[in-house]
């Protein structure tokens, strides 16, 4: 069952939900527009001609921090990290679930791949998969609203959390943009 905007309210005050800074006037019927962190990942083709899930491929790519003076700019076909403006997080008995904006959407912006879901238990910076499919370059400037949240009540808490011991947890309580850790489901 999504959340309605009273009982987002009502959970935050009860910290079983975390949005941290919290704007009241981000807060929508059943969902919340979260805004654009300053840190991005892009692949630097010059360090590497293939990307092998198996391996470590974060040297292959660079960190770029954005202002609003210096937004960044994504280009046609291009990929890009970054993570939210907002720390996001839910209890044990609770989901988030992260969807693009309509209006960016229009603009030929899709903000999330596969990495749209919050485990129960987790709290972090929602990674965003920044991709442009539209055929001129797009302004990303830090802090615009860039998608938006929608929580979720589990049938009951789930026995083990996110970050339990067991579970490979890989980007529990990630604070900033981290490249894929998959190469770790292969050294276990």
């Amino acid at each position: 069952m999504v959340l309605a905007d009273k009982t987002i309210k009502r959970l935050l005050r009860t910290r079983e939900i975390k949005i941290a800074p919290f704007d009241p006037q981000r807060l929508q019927p059943c969902s919340y527009d979260v805004g654009l962190g300053t840190d991005f990942l892009v692949f630097d083709n010059a360090k590497g001609s293939v990307i092998d899930p198996e391996q470590d491929n974060s040297k292959l790519m660079r960190k770029i921090r954005a202002s609003r003076k210096d937004p960044f700019v994504l280009h046609p076909n291009q990929f890009a990290l970054g993570v939210t403006a907002e720390e996001i997080g839910v209890s044990d008995s609770y989901v988030c679930i992260l969807n693009g904006k309509s209006s960016l959407g229009r603009l030929g912006l899709v903000i999330h791949a596969t990495a749209g879901f919050l485990d129960p238990g987790n709290s972090l910076r929602l990674t965003l998969e920044l991709f442009n499919v539209s055929t001129m370059p797009i302004i990303l400037r830090p802090g615009m609203k860039i998608g938006q949240v929608v929580f979720e009540q589990l049938t009951e808490s789930c026995e083990r959390p996110y970050g339990s011991s067991g579970l490979n947890s890989k980007y529990y309580k990630s604070k900033s943009v981290e490249a894929s850790k998959m190469h770790r489901n292969y050294s276990e």
